[in-house]
């Protein structure tokens, strides 16, 4: 079994962290149904091979620059964002929805432009008796002023 990662502390190289915070308001690019294989889980049978996942993010910025610009260097790479939660979900294997979810928020919070961050991840075959389709966290987090 994996040991928890530190990165939620430590964002980004110079000590940014994402800190729990109301919706924000804004401009924001949003990221839908991002689908990861990933070990996540509390249960046994769990910890023995990926599950599927649906990944939704709402980066939050100033899009103005970009809107009036019509450039790709004054926005968000998204694909770029996609890339790192890809790569994070393969070498993670948090027990908890809600540590993989901060994982990804501290991740997408080191990125230049991102003010703040909503992260869902879903868990689409929950290991539960009862016919229940899905089950999800969502999280917000804002990068300290």
């Amino acid at each position: 079994m994996t040991a928890p990662s530190s990165a939620v502390s430590d964002a980004s190289p110079d000590g940014d962290r994402c800190v729990d915070d109301a919706s924000p308001d804004g401009d924001r690019i949003e990221l839908r149904e991002l689908r990861v294989m990933c070990v996540v889980g509390a249960l046994a049978h769990e910890r023995t091979a990926p599950q599927p996942l649906s990944i939704d993010v709402d980066l939050y910025a100033d899009l103005s620059r970009a809107g009036a610009s019509d450039d790709l260097a004054d926005t968000i790479d998204y694909g770029g964002a996609c890339d790192r939660i890809v790569a994070l979900c393969a070498t993670e294997a948090p027990q908890l929805l809600e540590r993989l979810a901060e994982l990804i928020a501290a991740d997408l919070c080191s990125l230049d432009a991102v003010t703040a961050t909503t992260v869902t991840v879903t868990k689409l075959r929950p290991p539960v008796a009862a016919d229940l389709a899905t089950t999800a966290v969502r999280i917000t987090r804002r990068r300290p002023a």
